[in-house]
Formats: structure tokens, C-alpha cells, sequence
């Protein structure tokens, strides 16, 4: 693949530090019904995975050689144990995962895989584990342990994990910790649309590093007299701290901006897909590994792509989070198929 910019001329993470990434945010269990291609009305049988949006992506990064802790609050009870446990056998550092003291639940989440190009989520988050997450959890020498943070905006939909966020960024800044916003919105518990953007704002202006869909950025900038155009967000949070921003558009591909003014972008690959979610975690998880290690943009968004592609192939997520080794097959395979320049846009 021919250079295009290296990620380590765009960001550079601080050396000597024990953990590649911390990650903050929701712990779920994700409930995926096995006779699929039927309504949830219709299913009766369900496999169980831990899920999760950061905690997909703190699997995938495991997975593919990064060392990874995380801010969580998690159920005390069994499925506590199922999360934690999981996490531990993964390589996960679980020593700042909190249990919670007042009754709260895992979220538990089930999918709806009605065919191949149309899948559901119905999600249960009342009275939930991991927006217990207090901001007197938040450790700022571990922070200061870790090369990068990571920040899913899910965690700033309600109190008191909302501020645990906020705290987490600024004791990045004060540690010179690089941040990175996946805005992961889901409708569940938020309020309104204000309240969404003043706090995905609030943790995007702070940010190196911004993923999200199209939708995700124009309920972010709400506020802020932007057209909705890829190109005016990018311009806006460049000139605020961002040194990448990743703008996602579905089965029409993804675009990397840069600080410098470039951009990138990349297609989906060829897949006989089982389901409709799950890709933008394992697209994180190749993505940031790539970031991480100071690769060619463009290696780190073909490697996010595929990754994204095996993911929506799969049954599960984390489960089936692959190694770097099986990415890099998959994309050889896919090359050999479909030709050599089948994922560039």
C-alpha cells in the first residue's frame, strides 16, 4: 500500500507507560438469539456474550497485542462475575472495575436478526450498572499509566457517570494522556437532544481522536451553526484539539480527516453478513491498534474496515474479536477475490 501519512507525525502517544489504552464506559451482556432471521417474538433461543460498545473494543485490542485497562461499574452478582471474569481471561486489567452497592443491573441487550441487511437492538437500561460509575472512581494515576484514554459517549448520558467522564478527560489533559471520543450514541437514557450535545461537545473539544456516524456528529453540533457537511466538521474540531477525526457513512465507507487538512477514505469489504451491528466495534478496535502503533492512515482504515466486515459476518462480538494475524488473511483473501484496490474509495 503506497504511504499516505504516518498516524505518529498526527499524534504522538507518551512513551513508557503500562497500559496502550484505558478505555471508559459501558459493560453489558448482549443476548444474541441463535434461530435468527426471525422477529424477538419469534426467537426462543439466545446466546450470551459480554457487550458493550468499549468493552467490544477493549477485547478487540487485546486481541490484537494491546495491553488495556478500564473505568467500569458492573452488577454485583453473577453476571458481575461473568463480565469480570471474561475481562481477566482476555488480558484486560479489572483492578479499576467497581461492583455496584445499590442494586443495579448489567444492561442486557437483545438483538433482533430479522435477515442479513436488517438487524435490531432492544436494550434494557433501568436503574443500569454502568452509569453508577462515580467520578470518585476515577483513579488519575492509572490515567496517568495509560498511553491513551478512551472516552464512549454513552457513559455522559446520565449522573453520575457523567461526570466521572468529565473528570476522567481532565485528569487526561493534566497527565498529558491523549484522548479518544467514540461518540456511541443510543437513545436510551438521554433526555434530549440539547442534553446530548452540550455534553458530547463538552468531551469532543477535548479530544485527539473523534469517531462516530454522520448522525452522531450532527447531534454534536447542534449548537454550533455547522452546514452537516464531513468537511466543515472536520475543519471545526481540527481547529479545536482533534489530530483525527473518523466520520462513518455505513455501507458507503469512512472517511479519515486529519489536522493537517487531508483526508482518507475507505470502503466496506465484501462480506456475506449475518447481521448489521457490531462493525464499528471491531472497525475501532483495527483502527486504533494501527493509530497506536504510528501506522499509515491508510493501513489503519483498511485493517478497521476488514476487521468491521468479519465482525458483521459473525455471530457475536467480543467472542469473536480476531487477531492481527486474521485480519491480515482476511484481506489477502479478499484482495486475491476482488482485486487489489476492492476497499479503496
Amino acid at each position: 500500500m503506497n504511504n499516505t501519512v504516518m498516524t505518529k507525525d498526527l499524534i504522538q502517544f507518551p512513551e513508557g507507560r503500562k497500559y496502550d489504552m484505558v478505555l471508559l464506559g459501558r459493560v453489558a451482556i448482549d443476548l444474541n438469539p441463535v434461530d435468527y432471521f426471525q422477529t424477538l417474538a419469534e426467537s426462543t433461543t439466545f446466546k450470551k456474550y459480554v457487550g458493550g460498545s468499549p468493552a467490544n473494543t477493549a477485547v478487540g485490542l487485546s486481541r490484537l497485542g494491546r495491553k488495556c485497562g478500564f473505568f467500569a461499574a458492573v452488577s454485583n452478582d453473577r453476571f458481575g462475575d461473568y463480565v469480570t471474569k471474561y475481562f481477566s481471561k482476555e488480558g484486560i486489567d479489572i483492578s479499576h472495575i467497581v461492583r455496584c452497592k445499590n442494586g443495579e443491573s448489567l444492561g442486557l441487550t437483545f438483538t433482533e436478526i430479522l435477515s442479513r441487511d436488517e438487524s435490531s437492538i432492544l436494550m434494557y437500561r433501568n436503574g443500569i450498572a454502568d452509569l453508577a460509575l462515580d467520578p470518585g472512581d476515577i483513579d488519575e494515576h492509572y490515567i496517568a499509566e495509560a498511553k491513551s484514554l478512551l472516552i464512549s459517549g454513552t457513559a455522559l448520558a446520565q449522573s453520575p457517570s457523567r461526570e466521572a467522564a468529565l473528570k476522567a478527560i481532565a485528569l487526561a489533559k493534566k497527565t498529558s494522556t491523549p484522548v479518544i471520543f467514540d461518540i456511541d450514541y443510543r437513545s436510551y437514557n438521554w433526555k434530549n437532544e440539547d442534553e446530548i450535545a452540550l455534553y458530547y461537545s463538552t468531551a469532543a473539544r477535548d479530544a485527539h481522536i473523534i469517531m462516530g456516524s454522520r448522525e452522531e456528529f450532527d447531534l454534536t453540533e447542534r449548537f454550533l451553526g455547522l452546514d452537516g457537511t464531513d468537511e466543515t466538521s472536520a475543519k471545526y474540531w481540527t481547529a479545536q484539539k482533534a489530530a483525527i477525526l473518523v466520520i462513518k457513512h455505513g455501507k458507503s465507507g469512512s472517511t479519515a480527516y486529519t489536522c493537517h487538512g487531508e483526508s482518507y477514505s475507505i470502503k466496506p469489504f465484501p462480506v456475506n453478513a449475518l447481521k448489521s451491528f457490531g462493525g464499528g466495534d471491531g472497525y475501532a478496535s483495527s483502527f486504533l491498534n494501527g493509530v497506536l502503533q504510528g501506522w499509515d492512515i491508510m493501513d489503519c482504515l483498511e485493517m478497521g474496515s476488514a476487521e468491521a466486515a468479519m465482525l458483521v459476518a459473525s455471530h457475536g462480538c467480543s467472542a469473536d474479536m480476531p487477531s492481527e494475524e486474521a485480519v491480515r488473511a482476511f484481506i489477502k483473501q479478499e484482495k486475491e477475490t476482488y482485486g487489489e484496490m476492492i476497499a479503496r474509495a
